[in-house]
């Protein structure tokens, strides 16, 4: 009889730490779960149709025509730079598909005619 509520005992005790490692196992498994939905950038040069710094959208032309695409991060403050017809370098967040979730980066290309004076 010793020996059966040994065995039980330990295997409450076993069971119990089990269950403890089990929970704490997800919430280290969602850390990497962040980052992946946080989706993938990549640089894109675009001239740009509008700018709107009050609802943080820019319109981009596209292969597909016009592009609106909310602007967050550091390129919030970029935005009210951007002209329309301006050629911009954005870098953006993509989701698992591909699309554009968010313009994160916004980089206005120097102009490429430069006045070279003559002597």
């Amino acid at each position: 009889m010793k020996k059966l509520a040994l065995l039980l005992s330990a295997l409450l005790v076993a069971g119990a730490a089990y269950a403890s490692q089990a929970t704490t196992a997800p919430a280290k498994t969602k850390e990497p779960a962040k980052s992946t939905t946080m989706g993938k950038t990549h640089t894109v040069e675009a001239e740009v149709v509008s700018a709107d710094a009050t609802a943080k959208t820019i319109t981009i032309k596209g292969d597909k025509g016009d592009q609106t695409v909310p602007v967050e991060g550091a390129a919030v403050a970029e935005l009210k730079n951007v002209k329309p017809g301006e050629k911009v370098k954005l870098t953006c967040r993509d989701n698992a598909a591909g699309e554009h979730q968010a313009i994160t980066r916004i980089h206005a290309e120097k102009s490429s005619t430069t006045t070279t004076k003559k002597k």
